[in-house]
């Protein structure tokens, strides 16, 4: 499990990237392309150009880490637009990471009077 501590973003980085890339080609994708520093704490996302597999890169105080997860089945949800970044909560990263649509996740209760 990642602990992440408040002030914390997340990062999904738009666009397709090349999975074969590490820590290197990745920490420097995010430096030269998103202009953010890579040891700063937040957490960037990657995506390959087929939609199962991502890429999370996450320095957690002592080193980068380098996360992948690939999904057996299904793909996932990446905005359409091929540059750039969107911030996403911790909720939407852990429906991104499940395969949900966390675009738009549809509440099933929503509260009406207390009284």
């Amino acid at each position: 499990m990642i602990h992440l501590s408040a002030g914390t973003r997340i990062w999904l980085v738009a666009g397709v990237t090349d999975m074969r890339r590490g820590f290197n080609g990745l920490s420097a994708q995010v430096q030269t392309v998103l202009e953010q520093q890579p040891f700063s704490g937040h957490v960037f996302l990657f995506r390959g150009r087929r939609g199962d597999i991502v890429k999370c890169l996450w320095f957690d105080g002592q080193g980068l880490c380098l996360f992948a997860k690939r999904l057996e089945k299904g793909r996932f949800l990446w905005p359409q637009a091929t540059e750039g970044t969107v911030c996403l909560s911790r909720a939407q990263l852990s429906m991104l990471l499940e395969g949900i649509d966390w675009r738009r996740p549809q509440r099933t209760w929503t509260p009406e009077m207390a009284v």
